[in-house]
């Protein structure tokens, strides 16, 4: 654990401070499943300094860390985000749909405990991945693809109804995630490079990116986000429109189908 110790944490996330679930990767981490990509050789000493340079951006923000327990042998481990679905005081655990990620889940739920979160579980035969469900404004969408099945977003819906949220399904086909696909800007524009947009007109406020990593924002507060220093046309246009942009380089994890937003669960008090 990175940042502070866990009862500080617990502390912390009552009174309203920025924390954020993260996980190193491990020693297989060119292993990692790809999909929807060709294989490329991955350096795995330059994807952890990487990811080191994506967690002190994070310090540098405002924001604690707390490191999830290594997993490290599940080569996508260090795709946190996909083991969880947090809204308020609840941490949906999820069930991956790949075979191979389903032991990740174990040390997510170990963290979250500690920080005293209400625990539910997406249950088998169904399957869901933390990276299909985007959140803004009390609106999850949840991608309907190769790793999330319709029974798991009935159960989401089940876990967070007595949030106020509602849920609602997305078609995905393309991508391996959603939000591989889109994500939301601080002021809940949905970004999503149009290739990859199974249905934009799923959302009210929807805005095309002109470079695939472009469409990966992690919202750090109402006038910053963080993303990947690939996407330079896009953080031009983010920039224009008002945007303090946090620019990193995490090339060798999106060798791997990664992206800022998979690399934490971000937690807000």
């Amino acid at each position: 654990m990175s940042g502070a110790s866990s009862g500080a944490l617990a502390g912390a996330l009552g009174s309203g401070r920025r924390l954020a679930l993260v996980r190193r990767p491990g020693p297989r981490v060119a292993e990692g499943l790809v999909t929807h990509i060709g294989r490329s050789p991955v350096d795995a000493d330059l994807a952890l300094a990487q990811w080191q340079g994506y967690v002190d951006a994070l310090h540098a923000e405002g924001w604690r860390t707390v490191e999830v327990e290594p997993a490290d042998d599940c080569p996508d481990a260090v795709f946190v985000e996909d083991t969880v679905v947090v809204l308020g005081d609840v941490a949906v655990i999820s069930r991956p749909g790949a075979d191979e990620r389903k032991p990740e889940t174990a040390g997510t739920e170990a963290a979250l405990r500690d920080l005293g979160y209400r625990v539910e579980r997406i249950q088998a035969p169904d399957t869901l991945d933390g990276g299909d469900v985007l959140k803004h404004d009390g609106t999850v969408w949840v991608g309907l693809g190769g790793r999330t099945t319709p029974g798991a977003v009935e159960q989401l819906r089940t876990h967070l109804a007595p949030l106020g949220a509602v849920v609602v399904g997305v078609p995905l086909a393309k991508v391996l995630h959603l939000k591989s696909a889109v994500t939301a800007l601080p002021d809940g524009t949905v970004v999503g490079w149009d290739p990859v947009v199974d249905d934009p007109t799923v959302w009210e406020r929807y805005e095309p990116v002109p470079e695939e990593p472009g469409c990966h924002v992690v919202c750090l507060d109402e006038q910053t986000v963080l993303m990947s220093s690939a996407a330079p046309e896009t953080i031009r246009s983010f920039e224009a429109r008002g945007l303090r942009v946090v620019a990193v380089d995490i090339s060798e994890l999106e060798k791997l189908e990664g992206c800022v937003t998979c690399l934490s669960v971000r937690l807000r008090g």
